[in-house]
């Protein structure tokens, strides 16, 4: 049983749709990527022998033509036509073939302007027309970039954004998230979006926190993943966080060149000087972080200094260098003045603590020195001899 309907289109003007519980169009959603080509696929099924195509006819209502209209169309006679198609002409191409009741089309770059709803209409004689509805949706992938703060964090400052990553004009929305490691307490991030009026969203993830040296040379990744990119979109950074120069230490590379070594951001600038003496005329050399003997004499003796600065602070450290002659020549022997003190004083400090504890007193007594009167030495002998006779007079009895 056959039944004719008619329908109203948009333009006000009827247009008869045939229902056959045996003819079928057959279509389907489709889903592109901007930019991509999509194919649009429509056959009929259960043609009867006896009908003929007398036409296709392609209708679609989209962001760009919002009134339901026709824009391609099939036929035996004329074959495939673009109808009101305007610059989208060269876009529509027929892929099917009317002999095998295939009227598919593919439609290349698309864009978001082109999501909407297609329809693919059969017009057969004499049984009437069939027709089959293909939704489009049209998927934007997001346009990633990551801006890092400037100028540089500085330890001491409070709450800072290390850098903001950008996932922009995407539909459907992007997922921003940050693979930060094993320092994910030190760190916080803070996302927002914003839905624009042709569908997109730009979503913004902010990595924040408060300045730490820890942290400082800290490789992080901003991952964006979305349903038009094929795989996640990760942007490495490493964070970078300014500080005065800190443990700062000399150290012996090889024989006569010692090296100045600091933690320090930015790298830190070493100058070298001698301590209440001048620069010596000859015989050493000291560029940048590194001071050589160049011609090792006893004149070069003294206490050097090392001084490690930046921007933002600087900090210094003491060598002494003396030479003792041995067989061979000069022998260079180096002693860090700081620490030698040190390990002095409190060997020397324990060692009293100990003594005052187990005698009572310290390992020293002050002295009274007596001085005699002049003339009082021959009173003395006197005196001595008279003990002598005594004694002997003793010993005889």
């Amino acid at each position: 049983m056959k039944q004719t309907l008619y329908r109203l289109k948009e333009d006000n003007s009827s247009f008869p749709y045939s229902c056959n519980d045996g003819i079928k169009v057959i279509g389907g959603k489709q889903t592109a990527i901007q930019g991509q080509n999509v194919s649009f696929p429509c056959t009929l099924t259960e043609m009867p022998a006896t009908d003929d195509i007398s036409q296709i006819f392609w209708k679609r209502k989209t962001g760009q033509n919002p009134v339901y209209s026709d824009f391609f169309t099939i036929s035996p006679e004329y074959g495939p036509e673009p109808v009101n198609a305007g610059h989208d002409t060269s876009r529509f191409k027929f892929i099917g073939s009317l002999n095998e009741t295939n009227g598919s089309i593919q439609l290349s770059n698309v864009t978001l302007l082109d999501e909407g709803v297609y329809s693919c209409i059969f017009t057969l004689f004499p049984s009437g027309s069939y027709r089959t509805e293909i939704p489009l949706t049209v998927l934007v992938p997001p346009v990633t970039n990551l801006k890092i703060k400037v100028p540089v964090p500085v330890v001491g400052e409070d709450w800072v954004t290390y850098a903001s990553c950008m996932a922009a004009g995407a539909k459907p929305p992007a997922e921003v998230t940050w693979d930060t490691g094993s320092s994910q307490g030190a760190l916080r991030v803070v996302s927002n979006s914003t839905q624009h009026a042709n569908g997109t969203t730009t979503t913004i993830s902010h990595l924040v926190g408060t300045p730490t040296r820890d942290i400082n040379h800290l490789l992080v990744q901003c991952v964006v993943k979305q349903h038009a990119l094929a795989t996640e979109d990760t942007l490495p950074f490493t964070i970078e966080v300014h500080y005065a120069p800190l443990s700062v230490n000399i150290r012996e590379t090889s024989k006569d060149v010692l090296e100045c070594v600091s933690d320090s951001s930015p790298k830190a600038r070493y100058t070298w000087s001698r301590a209440n003496q001048s620069w010596p005329r000859s015989g050493i050399s000291a560029e940048g972080d590194v001071l050589q003997l160049v011609s090792p004499t006893s004149d070069l003796g003294g206490l050097y200094v090392c001084e490690a600065s930046n921007p933002y602070g600087q900090k210094e450290v003491s060598l002494y260098v003396y030479y003792a002659t041995a067989t061979g020549g000069c022998i260079a022997c180096w002693t860090v003045l700081v620490f030698s003190m040190i390990a002095v004083a409190v060997a020397v400090g324990l060692a009293l603590w100990y003594y005052k504890s187990k005698y009572g007193v310290l390992p020293w007594r002050e002295e009274v020195v007596f001085q005699r009167p002049p003339g009082d030495d021959e009173n003395q002998g006197v005196e001595e001899e008279k003990v002598d006779e005594e004694e002997v007079r003793e010993t005889r009895s």
